[in-house]
């Protein structure tokens, strides 16, 4: 019994990494090879394409600092196209601003280890008075966490609201490109990113080196097309998570509990077929 709950567990991972591999395939083919425009240029239609969203995509290529681009589509500084914030930590010798523990706040010690994209809780919380010592204040649902010293590079969308401490270059949304969208960007172009890096005890990238990077801007209207895509993965995703971590948690609540004799099997079995059903 005890196996199928891994078995159910390994499933969801293995689903939400496929979802994550297509949303970044096809974010690669929109936005890094061009395929559509590429197709359209040559009378060609785009290969599983509907014919709207075939429309939103130009048929010709411009020259651009990246070489070739999409016409009509431009290249920017990201901070010119997002907001990038970082954070603090409060001084964690304070209790008052720690308790009550009310608000998220998350460390990239928190994605360490991530067995998904999407952040759904977080070790540690902040009161009041420690979220007002933090200047970006509290992050709303769906910003972007990048990791930006020990290491570089960890990414996850926030699931719930969240205060970040100084180890994290954060983009909410509203910007002109979307927080969907910019996971694979930043994915994508991690390189460039750890290229700006610099330090002597270990590798940080600044908000300051980090904004003056050149990215893509699409037209908005192919944006939206792509983040409502990766969106609804992003919420799948979230929600297998949350049912693995649940089943896992009760894997290891049974097992103690089965041992000891202080339950019997049957029992068990109707506790995962509640959870599963």
């Amino acid at each position: 019994m005890l196996g199928a709950l891994d078995d159910r567990i390994d499933l969801l991972r293995q689903t939400n990494a496929t979802l994550e591999s297509i949303a970044q395939g096809l974010f690669k083919s929109w936005f890094i090879d061009f395929d559509p425009v590429r197709a359209k240029a040559e009378g060609r239609e785009p290969e599983g394409m509907d014919a709207a969203t075939a429309a939103l995509f130009p048929a010709e290529l411009q020259d651009s600092e990246f070489g070739p681009i999409p016409k009509g589509w431009s290249v920017q500084p990201i901070g010119d196209l997002v907001e990038a914030v970082g954070g603090s930590t409060p001084d964690t010798k304070n209790d008052a601003f720690w308790q009550p523990a009310v608000h998220h706040w998350t460390s990239p010690k928190d994605l360490s280890g991530a067995t998904a994209p999407v952040l759904l809780s977080t070790e540690r919380k902040v009161s009041d008075a420690g979220l007002a010592k933090i200047s970006s204040g509290l992050l709303p649902e769906g910003t972007l966490l990048m990791s930006s010293r020990a290491p570089i590079g960890y990414l996850s969308l926030a699931q719930v609201p969240v205060a970040i401490n100084q180890g994290y270059i954060a983009m909410p949304p509203g910007g002109r490109l979307p927080p969907a969208y910019l996971y694979f960007w930043c994915q994508l172009n991690m390189d460039a990113i750890k290229g700006r890096a610099n330090g002597s005890t270990f590798m940080e990238i600044s908000k300051k080196a980090f904004r003056p990077i050149p990215a893509l801007l699409p037209s908005a209207e192919v944006v939206k097309k792509f983040d409502d895509f990766a969106s609804a993965v992003f919420s799948r995703v979230a929600t297998n998570e949350k049912q693995a971590r649940a089943l896992a948690e009760l894997r290891d609540t049974l097992l103690p509990r089965l041992i000891s004799g202080k339950l019997r099997l049957p029992e068990a079995q109707a506790e995962v077929e509640a959870l599963v059903a």
